[in-house]
C-alpha cells in the first residue's frame, strides 16, 4: 500500500501499489553524494525547503529523432515504499560517524508523503530536454531521489527504444522474440529487457521468470545445437509403444526412403524425431548444426510429413547462421515445391525462425534483401543496446522556495532551462506532431486555431509561429502524496505497448528514418525565453580582459 502521510489525506482510500519487483530497490540504492547532500541540507536547514527537480535527456540515442518512455510503474512502486530501515540507518551510522542524531531521526521517518510527480505516461514518444518527470517536494527527500529514479528510467527507455527501432525494421508483420537473458548485464538486466521491450513492440521472450512475474507476456524457445548434438544414431529414438506417435519414426523412414533423402545426417534426423515425440503440436526444429539446406531442412521436411499424417500441424524452423536471407529463400522453395507436390497446405504456413546476432542494421539489410523470414529472435544487440550503452538522462533542480535556478556550461547543450515547465505537443492539421512545447509554469497555453509563436530556446533567430489543430499535455499528476499518493493504477505493458505504436505511427516518417532522420521540433515559448535568457545573463560572470 501506499505510506501513510504525515499530513491529512483525501476521504477516498489510497491505491493500492506493489512492492518495486528488484528486491534491491531501495532508498539504499543510491549514491554516496546523495546522502552527504541530504546531511548538508538537514545541517543548513534547508531539507524542508520546497524544491523542483526535473528528469530529462538530451539527446536521443541510437543516432535517431525518438525515444521511447519507460521505467514509470517501478519509479511509483518506489515511491510508494520509500523509507530506510533500522538496518538502513545502522549501516549509514558506520559510513557517516559524524552525522547528528537528529539526521538520524529524520532519515527514519522519511518517506515520499510530501512528494508530487508529474510524468509523461508510459510508452508515449518522448524528445529532449523536456521533462520526462517532474519531482516537487520537501529539498532532502527530492534529492534522495535522484539515482534511483535515474537507474530506474535511463535502461527501460533505451532497451524501450531500442526495440521499437528494431519493429519499424523488422515491419509489422514480422513476430519479434527477445532471447537476451544469457548475455545480459545480470539477471535484472535481464529481465528489465524481457518487460521493456514487449512496450517497444516485441511478441514474447525466452526469460521464463518474466512469463511468470508479467502477465500476458508470452515465454517461446524450442531446443539448441545441442540436443540435436546429443543425438549419433536412428537406434537412440525411444520410441512409445501405443498410440498414434507409436508409428512416428517408421513413417519417417519411409519418407526418406520415397523422396530419396537418404544422405541426410542420421542423428540431426534422430534428434527431430524425438523432439517431434516430446512436441508433436510444437515441432519447430534448430536446422543448421550441420549443414541447413542439404541436411536440416531436409530432416525438418520429413518429420513434418510424417505428423501430417498422424494429425499434428508443424510449426517450422529456426536457422541461427550463414547467409539467413538466401537460405530463408531456399527453405521457403522447398516448402513450396512440397506443398505442391504432395498435397501438403500446411507448407504454405510454417514459420522460418531466424536468430544469429542479429540487430537493427541486420534487420534493415535483411529487408532489402527480401528475406523468407517469418520470425526473429534477437538477443545481445537488444538487451546490450549494442550501439549506444547509455541513454543520458540527468535529474536536474530547476526551482527552490518558488525561485527558478539555472546551470550554465560552456557547453550550449548543457545549459539547464529555469523553472517549472508546463510541456504540451502541437499537432498539425493532418494529426501529426509538429513539435513539443515547453511553458512557463502557469503561462497560458496555446489554443487550438490560434497563432502562437514558439522559439528555439538558445538561438534568438530560430523562431516560428504555430497554429495548431491540437495541444496535448505531456505531464500529468501520476503521485500525489499529500492526497493518498497514486492518483490511477500502475501502467500496464500493453497499455504501454499500444500507446508506443499508436504514439509512433503518427509520427511523420522522416522522423523515423533509419539514416540521419529529420531533427523534431523542441520549443518555447516567449515568455520562457525571455526568462532563460535573463536569469542566464544574470547568473553568468562578466570576464574582464586587460
Amino acid at each position: 500500500m501506499a505510506p501513510s502521510s504525515k499530513k491529512a489525506r483525501a476521504s477516498s482510500p489510497p491505491i493500492s501499489c506493489p512492492a518495486p519487483t528488484n528486491s534491491l530497490v531501495s532508498a539504499c540504492l543510491t549514491d554516496m553524494y546523495q546522502l552527504s547532500m541530504a546531511y548538508a541540507y538537514f545541517r543548513s536547514g534547508r531539507h524542508d525547503d520546497t524544491s523542483s527537480f526535473e528528469l530529462f535527456f538530451r539527446t536521443p540515442p541510437f543516432d535517431g529523432e525518438f525515444t521511447l518512455f519507460a521505467g514509470l510503474d517501478e519509479v511509483l512502486s518506489h515511491v510508494a515504499h520509500f523509507s530506510f530501515s533500522d538496518s538502513d540507518i545502522a549501516y549509514l551510522k558506520s559510513i557517516m560517524p559524524d552525522a547528528s542524531d537528529a539526521f538520524w531521526d529524520y532519515l527514519g521517518s522519511l518517506d515520499c508523503s510530501e512528494v508530487r510527480i508529474l510524468a509523461q505516461t508510459q510508452g508515449s514518444v518522448v524528445f529532449p530536454r523536456v521533462p520526462l518527470m517532474r519531482i516537487e517536494g520537501p529539498l532532502g527527500v527530492c534529492q534522495l531521489l535522484e539515482t534511483t529514479l535515474l537507474t530506474l528510467v535511463n535502461y527501460p527507455s533505451l532497451v524501450c527504444t531500442n526495440a521499437k527501432r528494431m519493429r519499424l525494421a523488422a515491419g509489422p508483420k514480422a513476430v519479434l522474440l527477445e532471447f537476451g537473458l544469457r548475455r545480459a548485464q545480470g539477471p535484472d538486466g535481464g529481465f528489465s529487457a524481457s518487460k521493456y521491450c514487449m512496450i517497444g513492440g516485441f511478441d514474447g521472450t525466452s526469460n521464463v521468470t518474466a512469463g511468470m512475474k508479467l502477465p500476458g507476456v508470452d515465454v517461446k524457445g524450442t531446443h539448441a545445437h545441442a540436443f540435436v548434438q546429443t543425438f549419433s544414431s536412428l537406434d537412440e529414438i525411444l520410441e512409445p509403444t501405443e498410440g498414434p506417435l507409436a508409428t512416428l519414426k517408421a513413417k519417417v523412414l519411409e519418407y526418406r526412403a520415397k523422396l530419396d533423402m537418404l544422405k541426410t545426417n542420421g542423428g540431426e534426423l534422430a534428434a527431430f524425431i524425438s523432439y517431434a515425440l516430446a512436441f508433436p503440436d510444437g515441432f519447430l526444429a534448430l536446422i543448421d548444426t550441420y549443414e541447413s539446406l542439404s541436411s536440416g531442412c531436409l530432416n525438418f521436411i520429413l518429420v513434418a510429413l510424417a505428423l501430417d499424417d498422424l494429425g499434428y500441424t508443424p510449426r517450422g524452423i529456426r536457422l541461427d547462421s550463414g547467409d539467413l536471407a538466401y537460405i530463408s529463400h531456399e527453405c521457403r522453395a522447398l516448402f513450396t515445391r512440397y506443398a505442391t507436390s504432395l498435397s501438403r497446405g500446411f507448407f504454405a504456413n510454417l514459420a522460418i525462425v531466424a536468430s544469429n546476432d542479429i540487430n537493427e542494421s541486420v534487420l534493415h539489410s535483411l529487408a532489402k534483401a527480401q528475406h523468407s523470414i517469418t520470425s526473429f529472435g534477437i538477443g545481445t544487440n537488444l538487451v546490450t543496446c549494442q550501439k549506444q550503452p547509455a541513454l543520458g538522462c540527468v535529474y536536474k533542480l530547476v526551482e527552490i522556495n518558488g525561485q527558478p535556478r539555472i546551470k550554465l556550461s560552456q557547453d550550449i547543450n548543457k545549459v539547464l532551462i529555469p523553472g517549472r515547465k508546463q510541456a504540451y505537443r502541437i499537432y498539425s492539421k493532418g494529426g501529426e506532431p509538429l513539435m513539443d512545447l515547453m511553458l512557463r509554469s502557469g503561462e497560458e497555453p496555446p489554443k487550438a486555431g490560434e497563432r502562437f509563436l514558439c522559439r528555439h530556446p538558445f538561438a534568438e533567430t530560430k523562431r516560428v509561429y504555430v497554429t495548431p489543430s491540437l495541444v496535448e499535455p505531456l505531464l500529468n499528476v501520476v503521485w500525489d502524496g499529500p492526497n493518498g499518493g497514486l492518483t490511477k493504477e500502475l501502467p500496464t505493458i500493453a497499455d504501454g505497448k499500444a500507446l508506443a505504436k499508436k504514439q509512433i505511427a503518427s509520427l511523420r516518417e522522416d522522423h523515423k528514418r533509419h539514416h540521419m532522420p529529420t531533427p523534431y521540433k523542441v520549443s518555447v515559448s516567449s515568455a520562457l525565453f525571455d526568462h532563460l535568457h535573463e536569469l542566464w545573463e544574470k547568473e553568468a560572470p562578466v570576464l574582464e580582459l586587460s
